[in-house]
């Protein structure tokens, strides 16, 4: 029998969700892609660029899937290579010298696991993207929208403040990774799934978010203008905040540490 986390992953991957880029379309009107990372080549996993957020100039990031099976080929099934993390760390930096927020969308199984993703430094990109966002005097907010797996969830996930939708998950390891680890079996994936607390329920109570979003109208106007709303406060406050970097680093000590101040959207 499926277990209710196992079920969480199952509506994380849905097909019909929707991707980064329509949250990216959905909340700006005018955005303009950029490409590249300047050392190697353009990666279609993550995409990036500048537009503005309800009249604020901001740099969008996002680890886009795609929809149709010829989308989701051309973007390794969201699965980024080392030259989509750095293409997202060059934008972060560009976004740090011009005072722009950075907005992320996670949605990825993991970093591409291949060997020519391993031969052009994979974990130094990642590597890379978490000490930079770190440090990176910006706001950022990420939201997870789908799957959130691994470092390559993670290097995206270094913000102020990281949200999830009601049906995320979240996790060091997807379900069938983990099952096949422990137990040599992949069909203990549901197992493996309760196990591992990777529903957003389970990472607010432990603090690694701070907010659960409602999925009731998930890809509706309404539930973008919810988001857009959120995110145009939640960034009013991150932009008047003196010790902007000293709350990320103190954010990121306290982890596994219960976060009262956790919220879930009615």
């Amino acid at each position: 029998m499926s277990t209710p986390a196992y079920d969480t992953v199952r509506l994380a991957r849905a097909n019909k969700r929707p991707t980064g880029l329509d949250y990216i379309h959905n909340l700006c009107a005018d955005f303009f892609e950029l490409h590249g990372d300047r050392r190697f080549a353009d990666d279609g996993a993550i995409v990036g660029g500048v537009g503005h957020f309800r009249g604020l100039p901001v740099t969008f990031l996002a680890i886009e899937k795609g929809h149709s099976a010829k989308e989701r080929m051309a973007r390794s099934f969201g699965a980024p290579h080392p030259e989509g993390y750095r293409k997202a760390l060059r934008l972060m930096k560009q976004a740090e010298k011009f005072h722009r927020p950075v907005l992320c969308f996670v949605d990825t199984s993991g970093a591409n696991c291949g060997i020519g993703a391993e031969e052009r430094g994979q974990g130094q990109a990642i590597a890379e993207n978490l000490m930079t966002m770190m440090s990176l005097d910006t706001p950022v907010i990420t939201v997870l929208i789908g799957e959130g797996g691994s470092g390559g969830a993670l290097a995206l996930s270094v913000a102020d403040r990281v949200w999830m939708l009601e049906h995320a998950v979240y996790s060091v390891i997807s379900p069938e990774g983990c099952a096949s680890i422990l137990w040599k079996d992949a069909g203990k994936a549901d197992e493996a799934a309760q196990s591992l607390k990777l529903t957003a329920k389970d990472a607010l109570e432990l603090g690694i978010i701070e907010r659960i979003l409602p999925e009731k109208e998930l890809g509706n106007t309404a539930f973008y203008t919810l988001l857009a709303d959120l995110l145009e406060k939640e960034l009013a406050e991150l932009q008047t905040q003196p010790d902007l970097l000293e709350r990320r680093y103190a954010r990121f000590r306290a982890l596994g540490d219960p976060m009262p101040q956790g919220k879930k959207e009615p």
